[in-house]
């Protein structure tokens, strides 16, 4: 994997990267984002999943550092609140498990965004703790607290209810997968995604969310033991549920290790990266050509161990400079991002301006353009339009001869 000779050094930093002179871009282009609902009943009887290597989908190129004519396109929190389309939809189902283990409803709210945009990628509507109680632990979510888990994992004791995860509890991931495939049929990468176990164990030891994570950080010291063995039980579970969304048909599968950023980096390192690179490990050696990023908000001080977990792709937040990433991970990795949310609330020339300015910084290969985190709530739907819009303008092949000239 290797960039071109604008992104030697990322060429673009030495002019501050505050001006598009490397991209031509493109008329925009005018997509429909009325939200059409595409109705999801009993698809899994008459669909069929036909994988082919002929013509892997843009995000999958540029995740695997392959030439590709422009940037790929998604959105984290791509389908949600800021849509009209789902607040509707879950007026209507006011509960957000149902919504997300209900094959119908995770297919119709998946295809929300894709119907409005055509991002490049169509990631399923989960959760990241989604399969707990596939493999022992039991959680509600609450309108005002969020996820709630009533009995904690904070000792040897604990520990006893943890069993390895009965995938025949996430047919409805499974399913959706299937049939997310077959309707978007190879016009968009599909995208599954699961927690790191880092993470994961912050909800289960905490209970829930928390602002200051005193109670998994203490177990680091009063009881690593149970923790290390929490830890250890998780992986061999994600592992396994990250090769069933695979094996379902996702294109490519997105870590997110939410909390990992909230720890020293030399405690991440012993506490989350070691877990992370198992799962990695395990993945590759079943399924060598799924593509696997890895995310972690807040992750400045993280990026060089993050490439030693083996994921072929790094998310950047925001509070990351795209250019000083670049020089920092080498051209052997692709990244992902990373424009700041809030750019969505600007005008849309501003938000044309800063998407210039990263896809610049980034190069034309190995980079997935994408937010640097989730989709904010009350963000313009008409400002979403326009991120797909600007990232259909570039053309590479243009970029790539004048860059001969420039560099």
């Amino acid at each position: 994997m290797g960039f071109a000779s604008i992104n030697s050094g990322c060429g673009c930093c030495t002019l501050g990267c505050k001006s598009s002179t490397f991209l031509l871009p493109l008329k925009f282009n005018s997509i429909t984002h009325n939200g059409a609902v595409v109705q999801s009943k009993n698809r899994l009887k008459r669909l069929r999943v036909v994988r082919s290597s002929a013509s892997e989908p843009l995000l999958v190129r540029a995740a695997k550092g392959l030439a590709v004519s422009r940037p790929p396109a998604w959105m984290m929190r791509q389908a949600g609140r800021y849509m009209a389309i789902y607040r509707k939809l879950a007026e209507k189902h006011p509960s957000f498990r149902e919504r997300s283990e209900t094959t119908d409803l995770i297919v119709e709210i998946s295809l929300q965004p894709w119907e409005a945009f055509r991002p490049d990628g169509v990631i399923i509507f989960s959760d990241i703790l989604t399969p707990l109680p596939a493999f022992g632990v039991p959680f509600d979510i609450e309108e005002v607290r969020g996820p709630v888990i009533q009995t904690p994992i904070r000792s040897e004791e604990g520990l006893k209810a943890l069993h390895p995860i009965n995938l025949d509890k996430l047919n409805f991931v499974g399913d959706s997968l299937k049939i997310l495939r077959q309707e978007v049929d190879g016009k968009a990468a599909i995208l599954g995604f699961v927690g790191a176990p880092w993470t994961i164990a912050t909800y289960i030891v905490e209970g829930g969310t928390t602002r200051t994570y005193t109670n998994i950080k203490s177990m680091c010291h009063t009881a690593p033991h149970v923790l290390r063995a929490l830890l250890s039980h998780l992986t061999e579970a994600i592992a396994e549920y990250v090769v069933y969304q695979v094996k379902a048909g996702a294109d490519c599968v997105q870590i997110f290790d939410s909390w990992g950023g909230q720890l020293p980096p030399h405690m991440w390192e012993l506490w989350s990266k070691p877990y992370i690179t198992e799962i990695v490990g395990i993945v590759k050696k079943k399924c060598p050509e799924i593509p696997l990023v890895l995310y972690i908000n807040g992750n400045g001080g993280l990026l060089e161990k993050m490439k030693g977990t083996g994921v072929d792709v790094i998310g950047l937040d925001w509070t990351v400079d795209m250019a000083d990433g670049r020089r920092r991970l080498g051209d052997d990795i692709s990244v992902q991002g990373n424009v700041d949310p809030a750019y969505l609330f600007s005008s849309l020339s501003a938000l044309t301006d800063e998407i210039h300015r990263v896809v610049k910084c980034a190069g034309p290969r190995g980079h997935i353009l994408n937010l640097g985190h989730g989709v904010l709530v009350g963000t313009p739907e008409e400002a979403v339009a326009r991120f797909f819009d600007v990232a259909r303008s570039f053309n590479f092949d243009s970029v790539e001869e004048k860059s001969k000239v420039v560099v």
